[in-house]
């Protein structure tokens, strides 16, 4: 794990750039709907348009699904072609997407972008779910819904024209936290995945790690932040004793669940949060990857294609999806 106070490369150039250029901040200043009104005016550059999409309700939750090009080869931004090996094409593997946002914000729209890029880069049919949101809805929620929708289409695939047998999950922030949980859950109900794939995700909720000190007003979030979207997600649950479904490195045994890959940025609070659980995954004998995009912030999704330091991460992971899908 990272320690904190040695010397650490700086914060990438051309992000501080962007984000003087716009600058943001994941807050609950002024309330929830604030938060999202100001998370949702952000701007965001078309992402493969091209892709053929439809919005469903699948178990009484709002869902937006994509399907990959599966003609050979996906125009991928500036970048050579993303060719589609023949195992794909035919009947291509599924991801469940779960979006960020401090289980507060965030949506099908404000994520459309982050979700056709996964559905390009893996050649998967991508299920993006809108669980509901905190406060009005808090713990455990969104669990009920990401994992109603996760066990839709794992009986169902096939009506989607994918191969049921190649399943993965994957979330950013709050959404890797319900993507790790969906894990767990998915082992204890015989449901195999082929990867967790964790964008600086929340799954130890302890802020007595060094990269909560360290970062504790890092751009994009704060460990203020944290504090409060967490409080506002939990609700009335117990924090001396949380279930793994709301903190899912509290689970009595992590053996069996899905492969790992744990994205994490230098300066985010949340960096050593994901660091510790990918130690938890393999103590348990599970193969976890963790990659440490030292000059990166929270929520570097949003940066690819626009920040070279944010694409090649952003590529690296959705390189690591696609190869346990193949």
């Amino acid at each position: 794990m990272p320690e904190s106070g040695t010397e650490r490369p700086a914060l990438d150039a051309i992000l501080e750039k962007v984000l003087e250029a716009v600058p943001f901040q994941l807050t609950m200043d002024g309330g929830p709907e604030a938060a999202r009104e100001r998370f949702r005016a952000l701007p965001r550059r078309p992402v493969h348009p091209d892709l053929r999409t439809e919005d469903r309700i699948i178990a009484d939750v709002p869902v937006r699904i994509y399907w990959p090009d599966t003609t050979g080869a996906t125009e991928s931004g500036s970048r050579p072609p993303v060719s589609i090996p023949e195992s794909l094409r035919s009947r291509p593997p599924v991801t469940l997407f779960f979006h960020g946002g401090g289980w507060v914000i965030g949506d099908l729209d404000s994520y459309d972008g982050t979700a056709r890029e996964h559905a390009v880069a893996a050649g998967a049919v991508v299920v993006s779910v809108d669980y509901r949101l905190a406060p009005e809805h808090p713990y455990p929620a969104a669990v009920d819904d990401v994992w109603a929708v996760t066990q839709w289409v794992a009986a169902h695939a096939g009506e989607l024209g994918a191969d049921p047998e190649r399943l993965a999950v994957a979330g950013d922030s709050a959404g890797g936290n319900l993507a790790a949980v969906v894990a767990l859950l998915a082992r204890d109900a015989g449901i195999p995945l082929r990867l967790q794939l964790l964008w600086y995700p929340a799954t130890t909720w302890d802020t007595s790690l060094p990269s909560f000190s360290e970062n504790a007003d890092a751009p994009i979030l704060g460990r203020g932040d944290i504090g409060g979207f967490s409080l506002l997600y939990a609700g009335d649950t117990d924090l001396r004793n949380p279930p793994a479904t709301l903190v899912p490195a509290r689970a009595e045994s992590l053996a069996g669940v899905a492969p790992a890959y744990i994205a994490v940025a230098g300066y985010d609070p949340l960096r050593d949060d994901g660091v510790r659980y990918g130690e938890l995954l393999e103590s348990a004998g599970v193969p976890a990857e963790v990659h440490h995009a030292q000059t990166l912030v929270h929520g570097y999704l949003g940066y690819h294609g626009v920040v070279p330091a944010a694409t090649d991460a952003v590529d690296r992971g959705l390189a690591a999806l696609r190869a346990a899908l193949a």
